[in-house]
């Protein structure tokens, strides 16, 4: 591998110890991968940061980074937590974890790293543009950034997109490259999905159906007329979750499409196949009694929606509302925070259903999210209920 200058005397130890461990870091990964390069990065966003996943090894290397004079080259941001930062008691979150969960976050903020804890970093700010190279570890992030926007990045680990931070750094790989973005298999769409739950659903048959290919196919989607920001993000989540995909391209929806010929060899699927995904996710029976929208994180659009649903209601079950800090205080400042607030439903900012501690504490999980279905039963044991958003909204006031 070549290096520059610079990354020669980071890798000597000239910029200390924790720059000196990335780019070792970042080395080994190249090298494992034939990288014959090192790309500077505009910007990093890391996984790894809720206590329920990192336990006191991983907060022992972070610490380790940060006392080493880690620090951020490059504007890096964070993953949900594993609670809500300002707000953890009313979710009842243990003081221990709150305390573990904080100390974490002292150490990413040592480093210089943005402490906003959200899988939706493209809606406050980290906001690459077309063809630019970022280091990314967030699934349904990486999916998104490479195929809606255009960026280009690899899924990373939490380590690797720790490394990149500090060193403004990521090996020459993967889909920095133009020849692995190219589209090799066609999928045709024979309906139109509608709302945030069908296009979830449309992951789930699509990554599935990857899978059973046992293949390494990007997709070449057709048939899909229009998509909005909040239906991309639902299917980016969901494809990365049921596919491992972390890039696709849509018929004149993603950026990228019409740089490249549909492949020949095509794949279709039909309104049978989603409605197949979502029955297989909405399998629960009996009363529900968590529900919960925001995986990913609710947009401002999103949230001013629910606002007006629950207006002058009140909900009767624990309904959690997840998004991000930011967004949060546009809503604060809309004034839709309080309408949801009074309904009785509960901002989860920062953290989600997925990365919460919350093992034991509900049976059946009531959401529009198909990575929240898939996590609720794989890491907690909840039985799930998949609806579109709306309904998720009337079966929170039943």
């Amino acid at each position: 591998m070549r290096l520059t200058p610079e990354e020669d005397q980071m890798l000597a130890g000239k910029f200390g110890r924790a720059t000196q461990k990335a780019m070792e870091i970042l080395v080994a990964l190249g090298t494992i991968y034939g990288a014959e390069r090192m790309l500077p990065v505009a910007s990093v966003q890391v996984s790894g940061v809720s206590y329920d996943n990192l336990g006191e090894a991983g907060l022992e290397f972070l610490d380790e980074m940060a006392e080493n004079g880690g620090r951020a080259r490059v504007l890096t941001t964070l993953n949900p937590a594993g609670m809500d930062v300002e707000n953890w008691p009313a979710l009842g979150i243990d003081a221990e974890f709150a305390r573990n969960q904080e100390r974490i976050l002292a150490a990413y903020a040592k480093m210089g790293v943005v402490t906003t804890c959200s899988c939706t970093p493209y809606l406050f700010g980290n906001l690459p543009r077309f063809g630019e190279h970022v280091a990314w570890a967030e699934s349904s992030a990486v999916c998104f950034a490479n195929a809606v926007l255009g960026a280009r990045t690899n899924r990373e680990g939490g380590p690797s997109a720790l490394a990149a931070a500090l060193t403004g750094r990521t090996p020459d790989y993967g889909l920095h490259r133009d020849q692995n973005r190219r589209p090799t298999l066609t999928v045709q769409v024979q309906t139109q999905p509608q709302g945030t739950r069908d296009f979830g659903a449309l992951g789930v048959a699509l990554g599935r159906a990857i899978e059973a290919r046992q293949s390494k196919d990007i997709p070449y989607l057709r048939g899909i007329r229009r998509a909005s920001l909040e239906e991309l993000k639902s299917f980016c989540a969901s494809l990365a979750t049921y596919g491992g995909l972390a890039l696709f391209h849509m018929e004149g929806v993603t950026p990228e499409s019409g740089l490249h010929a549909p492949p020949d060899e095509t794949l279709t699927l039909s309104r049978a196949d989603l409605d197949s995904a979502i029955e297989a996710l909405n399998a629960a029976a009996g009363e529900a009694d968590f529900v919960s929208l925001g995986c990913p994180h609710l947009s401002l659009a999103e949230i001013q929606r629910l606002a007006e649903r629950l207006a002058g209601r009140r909900v009767r079950k624990t309904f959690w509302i997840t998004t991000s800090r930011p967004v949060k205080r546009l809503a604060d400042q809309m004034g839709y925070t309080a309408v949801i607030e009074a309904s009785g439903a509960v901002f989860a900012v920062d953290t989600c259903c997925v990365v919460a501690p919350i093992q034991g504490r509900f049976k059946t999980l009531v959401t529009d999210s198909a990575k929240a279905c898939y996590y609720a039963a794989a890491k907690n044991g909840f039985a799930t209920r998949f609806l579109p958003f709306d309904e998720v909204i009337e079966e929170a006031l039943r």
